[in-house]
């Protein structure tokens, strides 16, 4: 018997297990569906494999290290911090393994096919799935493709053992010495940060006017203050021209400000974005529109111009977020099963773990300004909150966005220690519609970061406690 000559059968085919397409499976499953999930590489996708995950593990390490080194102001002094990066790297795989083999058994509890290979739209009910050595046909009442996305590289860049991604980039075996990343994004600021930790001279070059462009300029100049404090060189409105690689590192040249200038490193980290992967799919076999960039066109419902396949995460407009392509994976499976589940971005946070952390959900005082929305900004500094001075981390403020008609809290900004963590709180009252007095008559436990909140809310209330 040929492989492949009968093709099977699923009501759902899920293509990628990435964090918006493993969700999207155990979802439509959860609702009935019989579904098979296809993945290419390993389950978790980037995210939970060379991504989010273990880069939040490096970031954890490099914290650990600036911690060890002691802190004399407060009467904590050591001598010295040796730090064995190979053994770094075998926790921080131990950490993504523990989740990965979680997704599998999640999946598996939830009676989801497993399939390993690449997946080929023949038409839009048919589709073929090839490994290394065969090629099995599936026949789909509907489908979700969650493919996710690839660093993009640039001209002159080629990777290589020194010119790095970020998969290369959480993967090295020693901590280097010097390291030029370009790209001031969130994931060449999260990187360098990271590394700055371990006492690596970084040099960003940004294209741009400032790094960190999706954020407020109060927030980012605290970044680059704890940057430059750890000896990092950020350089703006910078082009790399190219590289050279040398024995033991790389000379990378770049223009600024009109002069050409070379900067020789260990490695250069390539961080300018991501592209999407649905060029390698046969999407127009099944006859699926795309945009100029290649991200697929969707609806309220995650629904492509075809009415039965939907895509999710980075291959569709919006912000590249993990827990973005979860929440579409949750609103595709609901609305193949007949459920009336919309996307709504309002309340998705961004966050950045730099350092300090930056967060940020709903609008900023610039954003709703240019909507025409008349607001009333509640901030409180990190100062000025007991639990922020007890941490000996007081760098930061929030910022809570109310409409003034109301007090209606339409957005939210951190920047300061677990502004990761204290977002959600805020995120939840964008969704539920809250307003500043709801959050001001919660009763938050002192002494904690979460009264920043209450505080915030009580300055937009113009009813100080804690500040004039």
């Amino acid at each position: 018997m040929v492989v492949g000559d009968f093709p099977i059968e699923v009501d759902t085919l899920v293509v990628g297990a990435g964090p918006g397409g493993y969700v999207a499976a155990i979802r439509a499953a959860q609702l009935g569906q019989k579904v098979t999930i296809v993945e290419k590489g390993s389950l978790g996708g980037v995210c939970l494999n060379v991504g989010c995950i273990p880069s939040k593990a490096l970031i954890q390490a490099g914290h650990l290290t600036q911690h060890a080194q002691g802190h004399e102001e407060i009467g904590i002094t050591t001598k010295g911090v040796s730090v064995d990066f190979a053994k770094v790297q075998e926790w921080k795989g131990t950490v993504v393994n523990k989740l990965t083999s979680g997704v599998e058994g999640l999946l598996k509890g939830n009676k989801v096919d497993i399939v390993k290979g690449e997946v080929y739209f023949v038409n839009d009910h048919t589709a073929k799935v090839m490994d290394e050595k065969n090629s099995q046909t599936y026949t789909f009442n509907n489908c979700i493709i969650a493919t996710g996305s690839r660093p993009i590289e640039i001209p002159g860049f080629k990777y290589s053992d020194r010119v790095l991604d970020s998969t290369g980039a959480l993967s090295l075996k020693e901590v280097p010495k010097k390291m030029v990343v370009i790209g001031g994004g969130y994931i060449g600021t999260e990187l360098g940060s990271s590394y700055a930790n371990f006492g690596t001279e970084i040099v960003i070059l940004e294209g741009t006017k400032d790094i960190l462009g999706g954020f407020e300029k109060q927030m980012t100049q605290l970044v680059k203050k704890n940057l430059k404090g750890k000896g990092a060189t950020i350089v703006t409105e910078a082009m790399a021209k190219g590289v050279e690689e040398t024995k033991n590192g790389v000379k990378v040249t770049y223009e600024a400000k009109g002069k050409e200038e070379v900067v020789e490193a260990d490695y250069v980290l390539v961080t300018v974005g991501r592209r999407p992967n649905t060029d390698e799919l046969g999407l127009e076999q099944a006859g699926i529109e795309l945009t100029d960039r290649g991200l697929i066109k969707i609806d309220k419902q995650c629904r492509t111009n075809v009415k039965n396949i939907y895509a999710i995460g980075d291959i569709v407009p919006g912000l590249p977020l993990a827990h973005k392509a979860s929440y579409e994976g949750k609103i595709a499976a609901e609305a193949i099963s007949g459920e009336k589940s919309e996307i709504d971005y309002i309340g998705i946070p961004s966050v950045v773990f730099s350092n300090p952390e930056l967060a940020s959900v709903g609008y900023t005082e610039a954003s709703a300004k240019e909507a025409g929305i008349d607001v009333k900004v509640g901030r409180f500094p990190f100062a000025a909150n007991g639990r922020a001075l007890s941490l000996n981390n007081t760098d930061g403020f929030m910022k809570l966005i109310t409409r003034k008609e109301d007090g209606l809290v339409i957005g939210a900004q951190i920047a300061g220690a677990n502004a990761s963590d204290m977002i959600s709180e805020l995120a939840l009252a964008v969704e539920a519609g809250m307003t500043a007095e709801d959050i001001a008559l919660t009763i938050h436990p002192h002494p904690s970061l979460g009264e920043i909140a209450m505080e915030a809310a009580e300055v937009a209330l113009g009813k100080p406690i804690h500040v004039m």
